[in-house]
């Protein structure tokens, strides 16, 4: 992919304002998953809610539904399950859509450069989270890289209430399952996805192999994938960004494309994007 316009050029951590609402949001997940230290926050049940959930909104929601089907177009479904599993991405609680889908553009198109919000030269703390600390200037690029989502009306209201919405599922999971059910179902669920999530950004920047010979330091990282769906097999990606399969191996296991697959035999999924892995050219030849 590339720009059409100039870049907002990323600038060092040092001259960047803090965004406290993110620090304060983030610090909070993250003390609440401390809970699991407590007596009485643990039951069997409660754990296997926080996996469950971690599949829905990690697996469906962000893998699936926010990366592949809406940042990539990288096949289609019927608006009706577009609809469920970008909602379901919302309860994962990474932000906005229109933010994580707009900046996610903007890594692709600069990836690895100054203009790239999580650039992987600033090391893996900052790739991993600490961009997400500040108010970066990638973030003025997010509008005119989202143009085909934001006129939607659900996506405008998933964008403006995904904190509200992880509020009123915090409450049901508490009714439904007490605090055991609330600490694993949001706190633990919530940091675990995050984590795995942002390994993408980092791990798979810095550790693994390469198929291909992109101008990014993006890597094939095999735990990476293996707890992201699929997600880990990321040099495959930044070479053919569009290609719904990432594991393009046969021994690169993408969870993420035997669910497409799935989809595709319903008739639920159509006009998926492939690499034609016979004449695609490797660092290896």
């Amino acid at each position: 992919m590339s720009s059409t316009s100039s870049p907002a050029s990323a600038l060092p951590p040092s001259s960047l304002i803090p965004n406290w609402k993110t620090i304060i949001f983030m610090a909070i997940i993250h003390l609440g998953a401390l809970l699991v230290f407590l007596p009485g926050t643990f039951s069997w049940s409660a754990v296997g809610l926080a996996v469950t959930f971690y599949w829905i909104t990690g697996g469906l929601g962000i893998t699936l539904g926010w990366h592949r089907l809406l940042s990539h177009r990288s096949f289609q479904t019927p608006k009706w399950l577009e609809y469920v599993l970008v909602f379901c991405g919302t309860l994962a609680c990474e932000g906005s859509v229109f933010e994580w889908v707009g900046l996610h553009r903007n890594h692709h198109i600069h990836s690895d450069t100054d203009a790239d919000q999580h650039n992987s030269r600033q090391g893996f703390w900052w790739s991993h989270m600490g961009w997400m600390l500040y108010d970066i200037p990638a973030k003025s690029e997010i509008e005119r890289l989202t143009k085909d989502i934001k006129d939607d009306k659900f996506y405008q209201l998933l964008n403006k209430n995904f904190i509200p919405i992880q509020i009123v599922l915090a409450l049901l999971f508490y009714a439904w399952g007490g605090l055991p059910f609330l600490v694993w179902g949001i706190f633990v669920r919530l940091v675990v996805v995050y984590h795995i999530t942002w390994f993408v950004n980092s791990a798979t920047h810095q550790f693994g192999y390469r198929n291909f010979d992109c101008a990014d330091a993006s890597t094939n990282c095999w735990w990476v994938a293996l707890l992201s769906y699929g997600e880990g097999w990321h040099n495959n990606h930044h070479a053919y960004p569009h290609s719904a399969r990432h594991g393009l191996k046969w021994w690169e296991v993408d969870f993420t494309w035997m669910t497409i697959r799935v989809l595709q035999a319903l008739g639920l999924a159509t006009k998926v994007r492939l690499v034609d892995t016979s004449t695609a050219t490797s660092i290896d030849g």
